[in-house]
């Protein structure tokens, strides 16, 4: 793979392919990787004034595509400690504006299961790659779409430490099976999410428990679906979705999952 790297300032613009940009401790490199014959897009984030190797944590986009939101997550994680990489399931240039581009791009790439697999597993080897990461310890977490893709690997049996799922979609076609799992599994949930509702709860829960999975599973009161995204509100305003950000339960998601990571990776 090769990469093109560019040291910026903070008020620089970026501006090519491929960068790495300095904020203070920060480290982010955008990074075109390949599938087959297909381009992807992804972007690594981390502390270079943090010594040795670190865990690996993959951040997987909403149903938009591979947005600033992912990238910012990926920061936060890289804030904490971590190596994020925040990856590309739809491939490069897919970001959707509206809805029904969204709902399409969602599709085409879920519509093989193991593309999904093939997909995930080349982020993860990149991400594992990379100077700063210890390969033995990565997690990964995911948003609305994402939130399913993660909880979809876990069912694969993907070594994973533990998978983080914020307002993801609970129901599958897979199914996680007794001894398959590897890791430990967390959920954020809405208990006002449309998209989500009761009935995928309950049965997630009855899954992973007949499967003999680790799961911890939050739900909110009177929260919606994107509960994580300050930008939800505007996507409720302007395309009618049920939808909204609730900052008190996006806090709490966050410092769960840190208090999650701490735990599994200490193992």
């Amino acid at each position: 793979m090769a990469t093109l790297k560019t040291v910026t300032s903070v008020a620089a613009l970026s501006f090519s392919l491929a960068t790495t940009q300095v904020m203070a401790e920060m480290q982010t490199e955008t990074i075109e990787y390949k599938i087959d014959d297909q381009t992807f897009t992804g972007y690594m984030a981390w502390d270079d004034e943090l010594e040795g190797k670190r865990p690996g944590v993959l951040v997987v986009h909403e149903w938009w595509g591979h947005n600033d939101f992912a990238r910012e997550q990926a920061e936060k994680l890289a804030a904490s400690g971590y190596t994020a990489f925040a990856l590309d399931m739809y491939g490069s240039g897919k970001l959707a504006e509206h809805p029904d581009t969204a709902q399409k791009f969602m599709q085409e790439a879920t519509q093989d299961i193991e593309q999904v697999k093939a997909r995930f597993l080349k982020a993860k080897s990149l991400l594992a790659e990379h100077e700063s990461v210890d390969s033995s310890r990565i997690a990964a977490q995911g948003y609305c779409f994402g939130g399913a893709v993660v909880l979809n690997m876990a069912r694969l049996g993907v070594d994973l430490d533990g998978v983080v799922s914020f307002h993801g979609a609970l129901g599958s076609p897979l199914k996680a099976e007794p001894g398959m799992v590897k890791a430990r599994v967390q959920v954020y949930t809405g208990g006002a999410d449309k998209m989500v509702p009761s009935e995928q709860v309950a049965g997630l829960v009855q899954e992973m428990q007949n499967a003999g999975v680790d799961l911890t599973l939050v739900s909110f009161p009177g929260v919606l679906h994107s509960f994580t995204n300050p930008g939800a509100d505007k996507f409720a305003e302007e395309f009618g979705m049920p939808v909204g950000y609730n900052e008190d339960a996006a806090t709490r998601s966050w410092q769960g999952t840190m208090r999650f990571y701490e735990e599994i990776f200490a193992q």
